[in-house]
């Protein structure tokens, strides 16, 4: 996949004059406004009537998975049906958005997008594009890490640097053409390292494999790398400064004096052409989802920052996105 330098992804009401009338002319608009029939109310939404499908591009325990089922849980209260989380990994995560996408446009079935969603179209040429989707909302940015094993005698990025510097390090990522494998090829592009990167389906089985050894090293979400903590040591955050939730690592910056920033957004989205009304409940329902403390404290504990866009932010920033990795990545 080719790979341009990248140091840095994320990235009045005119006045109405009215004309003095005369008494019958008054009339006449009264018995005229008298004549003319009331418009009917808008009918009220029954949306939702029945559970609603949140379907899940990567394998249980991931950053993905734990968001999705962490907002899930907060719409369940706020809609009043079921919330389901259904995994369904495959292909990078192309094949539960390519999914997604061919169902109704009904509100009943919607997904979590990361950022691969703006990525995969041009890395894998799947048919993943922005028109295909109604993006409803951003609900989490989480920052990038690079760990090893507890068990490893790397101890720090400058070591795996070195090591790498000298031979092919293998390096396990949440699939091909994911922002965590671009991350790999961009440190190694920057380092003049040779990292060769083995994709998995999620970050949490990316994150396994560097902890028993299959692979030297994993880039995962942050809060991937803490769920097995005690199995891996941290290296390097991808960050532009440190996170409270593992204050002794330090950023890529501090470690070699390179920069290099990478973050994982997600969000929900559903298939294209939802009805105005189903659009507009599942957006705020999202927003206060977001807004709970409960989804708040979670995505604190799990070292993933809260980053909310609503429907119409979300929807211009997946398509900036999308030019940008074209750009980067075509």
């Amino acid at each position: 996949m080719p790979l341009k330098s990248i140091s840095r992804v994320m990235l009045g009401l005119g006045a109405l004059t009215i004309a003095a009338a005369s008494l019958t002319g008054c009339a006449q608009a009264v018995e005229e406004e008298a004549a003319t029939p009331e418009a009917p109310e808008a009918a009220v939404s029954t949306f939702p009537e029945r559970d609603i499908r949140l379907i899940i591009q990567a394998n249980p325990g991931g950053g993905s998975d734990l968001s999705s089922r962490a907002l899930a849980a907060e719409l369940e209260g706020i809609l009043g049906v079921s919330v389901i989380a259904e995994n369904m990994p495959g292909a990078s995560g192309a094949l539960a958005m390519e999914y997604v996408a061919g169902q109704p446009a009904d509100g009943y079935v919607i997904g979590f997008g990361p950022v691969e969603i703006s990525m995969l179209n041009t890395t894998q040429g799947a048919n993943v594009l922005p028109e295909n989707y109604d993006m409803l909302g951003q609900i989490m940015l989480a920052p990038g890490v690079i760990s090893v094993s507890a068990d490893s005698d790397i101890q720090t990025l400058d070591e795996l640097i070195a090591q790498a510097q000298s031979g092919a390090v293998t390096v396990s990522n949440s699939g091909a053409g994911s922002i965590w494998e671009a991350a790999t090829l961009a440190l190694a592009g920057a380092t003049g390292s040779v990292f060769t990167p083995v994709a998995y389906d999620g970050g949490a089985t990316a994150v396994s494999a560097a902890a028993s050894g299959e692979t030297v090293a994993a880039v995962s979400g942050l809060g991937e790398a803490l769920a097995q903590e005690g199995a891996v040591r941290i290296l390097a955050i991808l960050n532009d400064e440190r996170h409270p939730k593992a204050a002794d690592v330090p950023t890529v910056e501090e470690a070699i004096g390179s920069e290099a920033v990478f973050g994982g957004w997600g969000g929900i989205y559903a298939p294209a052409g939802l009805p105005d009304d189903v659009r507009s409940i599942l957006e705020d329902a999202i927003a206060q989802a977001v807004a709970s403390d409960s989804y708040q404290e979670f995505q604190a504990n799990a070292g993933n920052l809260v980053v909310y866009r609503n429907s119409a932010d979300f929807t211009a920033f997946v398509s900036q996105q999308f030019a940008l990795f074209q750009d980067l990545l075509g």
